[in-house]
């Protein structure tokens, strides 16, 4: 399942740490917007780590779920191509 997480966070360590969590999950697509291609127990892993970044009240993060239907409707303007599961892994 493909996972769109994003943030705005005031706080540069905070904002760093939220950053550095959403790496071990997914890719970057933009400065605070990740695509995240996880089974359910990652995404649980996942949220597990982002619930104790400290967050300001005035911080957001958001965590979308995108169904394989609208993943095939996403359109992308410039660079780029949505996140997917690679065929393989090299360890």
């Amino acid at each position: 399942m493909l996972y769109v997480v994003c943030y705005d966070i005031s706080d540069d360590k905070t904002r760093n740490l939220m950053s550095e969590r959403l790496l071990d999950f997914g890719v970057r697509i933009q400065e605070s917007v990740f695509e995240c291609v996880l089974d359910e127990e990652a995404e649980e892993r996942m949220v597990e780590h982002l619930d104790k970044v400290p967050l300001a009240d005035t911080d957001r993060v958001r965590i979308y779920r995108i169904c394989q239907n609208c993943v095939d409707t996403v359109r992308i303007y410039g660079p780029g191509e949505v996140t997917s599961d690679p065929a393989f892994y090299m360890v």
